[in-house]
């Protein structure tokens, strides 16, 4: 298929990021696209698309439709007439009726259901990238959302240019190092057409106000302070990630057999041995119990609820224990935590 747009800055800036990266999108892969309709999503697809002849990319799109907006269904029309003019294959999925309410969550959800049907196709597909339009942007707002909320060091390198979606399947972010300014100008001078969201500017959304009231008054002081409020996540993100891998070191060590199961003993996964978790510091006995349950409940408790649940960990304090999110809760006896299926409702301080 002909190149439709010329070859210009922002195509050359990425496409010295995946040599470099050969990794973020390896050539020849079938790769699939969120795409909102918006600037940035619209730019991804517009520089995927040049730079597929010279990585050999299968470029498949897909397209979720809140049912926020009256006009939300004529406009995925469109935009999946657009997609069909240039040859790429495209999905349009509608959320489910009675999630189409602007209440408090709501983004949240729509974040989850969105991640589940990506999942969903990319498995269809045999895909093994889900890609989105984030920008350096929409890292520099999370770092300073996570900030102002109270986080750990994770949430501060959040964004992150790769992470696990579902089983093999990552989702990549390649547009990290542009910003939405220059996203923008690039839709602009290509003549892109966009599909805007008036959601993007409406002030019950925490993140707008960040994006409309605090960003600007950063940048009009500090010209550029998004792409060093990235380039600090990045570093964030590799000590971070090192952390991690030491963290998992630490936790074969710390980890109890399972014992055999029976109708009486329905744990889940190996235990912690409370004794040696017990010896270590704070941070540390965080970090690990962080990465313990992520790997063997999927949950995630956030930087408050880790250092609330270490404080409970003491010897002196006895046994107790924890409903997690998901039907699940956590039992420690003075020997060891343990995992176990219950029908308690989900703990609403899961971030």
């Amino acid at each position: 298929m002909k190149a439709i747009l010329p070859w210009g800055p922002l195509q050359h800036r990425l496409h010295r990021q995946l040599l470099a990266d050969p990794k973020l999108l390896p050539p020849g892969r079938r790769l699939l696209l969120a795409v909102s309709g918006g600037q940035d999503s619209m730019a991804l697809v517009a520089l995927l698309l040049e730079l597929r002849r010279l990585h050999g990319w299968e470029l498949h799109l897909w397209h979720g439709n809140h049912g926020w907006r009256e006009e939300a269904g004529a406009q995925a029309a469109a935009l999946a007439s657009w997609a069909e003019a240039r040859g790429l294959p495209m999905l349009v999925e509608r959320a489910p009726a009675g999630s189409a309410d602007l209440t408090r969550g709501a983004e949240a959800t729509a974040r989850r259901w969105r991640y589940e049907r990506l999942s969903r196709q990319a498995r269809r597909l045999g895909s093994l990238h889900v890609l989105t339009g984030h920008t350096g942007s929409d890292r520099a707002e999370t770092l300073l959302f996570n900030l102002a909320r109270g986080c750990g060091l994770r949430g501060l390198s959040s964004l992150r240019a790769r992470r696990p979606l579902h089983g093999p399947i990552e989702l990549v972010r390649p547009l990290l190092r542009f910003s939405r300014a220059e996203t923008a100008a690039f839709c602009e001078q290509h003549q892109l057409p966009l599909w805007l969201d008036p959601g993007n500017a409406d002030p019950r959304f925490s993140r707008n106000r960040l994006r409309q009231e605090v960003l600007p008054v950063l940048e009009d002081l500090h010209p550029g302070a998004w792409r060093r409020m990235g380039a600090l996540a990045e570093r964030l993100e590799s000590t971070q990630q090192r952390s991690e891998e030491l963290a998992l070191l630490a936790l074969a060590a710390l980890e109890a057999p399972l014992p055999a199961a029976s109708a009486d003993s329905p744990e889940q996964g190996p235990g912690l041995r409370r004794q040696g978790l017990s010896q270590l510091s704070p941070g540390t006995q965080e970090l690990l119990l962080d990465l313990w349950l992520e790997r063997n409940a999927g949950v995630r408790l956030g930087s408050a609820g880790l250092g609330a649940l270490r404080q409970r960990l003491p010897l002196a304090r006895g046994p107790g224990s924890l409903n997690l999110p998901g039907g699940r809760s956590l039992l420690w006896d003075r020997q060891t935590l343990r995992l176990h299926r219950t029908l308690s409702a989900p703990n609403p301080c899961q971030p």
